[in-house]
């Protein structure tokens, strides 16, 4: 399968979740100004301090999570948090309120107990007008158990959630469509079957995944709509209004 990947990655659906994901970021933190204080909230490993070179950036986590949990579902093998500056629980950081220009969140909140008071922890510690930036996906297979609460978030959630907390949403933009996101976990089949199933995949099935992942891409370049229903996640900006209508 993963010779075909490489022919045909061009052509390929459901392999853009990532990509992007990270183009998106990268733009939405060049837009923030320079020497402004960010918090990296679920910062793990520090993927995205890269992004923050302009950035007076601070990385937090709980810093509890070794690649390996308990070795259930989707597991890293290797994780590196060693670098972090602060160690908390995310629902309470210790940093006076009104202490960040800006909070950014990424692919963080299905592995939260509790999200929504997660949230009300970001109001407290952005300035007003501070700026909320989450990515959260709308649907997760289960990963770095056991530390995986939610399987996903749509668009409702946020409506409602950052609204009560004094959030203006600025921006919402799905990533990906229902065609991509059934691409996507078509292409993790083999995987899947190597380790849960009995049945192995022949030359035959990896040769028919392909097939469909291309008629899938000919479906997501004709979309007009899917993503309400299903997509790799949400990409937001919020801005913290305190004198928001509820």
């Amino acid at each position: 399968m993963e010779l075909f990947r490489k022919i045909f990655r061009k052509r390929l659906s459901g392999i853009q979740n990532e990509t992007n994901r990270l183009k998106w970021l990268e733009n939405v933190l060049l837009s923030i100004p320079n020497g402004s204080r960010i918090l990296d909230a679920g910062a793990g490993a520090l993927a995205q301090k890269k992004f923050c070179t302009h950035l007076n950036y601070i990385s937090q986590d709980f810093g509890k999570y070794d690649g390996i949990g308990d070795e259930k579902g989707l597991q890293t093998k290797m994780w590196y948090n060693s670098k972090l500056d602060i160690i908390s629980d995310i629902t309470n950081i210790p940093e006076p309120d009104s202490s960040f220009d800006a909070i950014m969140c990424v692919e963080v909140f299905e592995h939260l107990p509790d999200p929504i008071l997660t949230i009300k922890e970001f109001s407290r510690l952005l300035k007003n007008d501070g700026i909320l930036i989450l990515t959260e996906p709308f649907c997760s297979l289960t990963h770095f158990a056991p530390y995986h609460f939610y399987s996903g978030f749509n668009r409702y959630f946020y409506a409602k959630h950052l609204l009560d907390n004094s959030f203006k949403i600025m921006e919402i933009e799905p990533n990906g469509n229902f065609f991509e996101y059934l691409a996507q976990e078509l292409l993790r089949l083999p995987y899947c079957a190597k380790k849960y199933s009995k049945n192995k995949i022949s030359m035959l099935d990896q040769l028919a995944i392909l097939k469909l992942n291309l008629r899938l891409k000919c479906l997501s370049d004709r979309d007009f709509g899917s993503n309400e229903i299903l997509n790799y996640g949400f990409h937001v900006v919020a801005k913290k209004s305190p004198h928001i209508n509820h």
